[in-house]
């Protein structure tokens, strides 16, 4: 069996992920709400997934308002599906 990714074996990174693989993209405002996390953590933990190259991370304005999008990377999309697939072989469901 193939190691799950230790990036992704945290909740907070792991709902992060999941919903990035749906939405492609998101506002970290609407991940923070879903993910009920504070903004400290979750800032944290994005930038870990940004420094595996799993997520952009674009800060800009927008109608005079700052607005942080988090973008889900095509290698972000590949560990997401690896993981899930290993950890279904780990559950015996493949």
């Amino acid at each position: 069996m193939n190691p799950l990714d230790p990036l992704l074996t945290t909740p907070l990174r792991l709902g992060a992920m999941s919903l990035l693989i749906k939405l492609k993209a998101a506002s970290f405002v609407y991940l923070k709400e879903e993910l009920n996390a504070t903004q400290g953590n979750l800032s944290v933990q994005l930038y870990k997934l940004r420094d595996a190259g799993y997520i952009n991370i674009e800060k800009r304005f927008e109608r005079n308002h700052p607005l942080t999008e988090i973008k889900i990377t095509p290698k972000g999309i590949r560990a997401f599906e690896e993981h899930v697939k290993n950890l279904k072989d780990y559950l015996h469901l493949t």
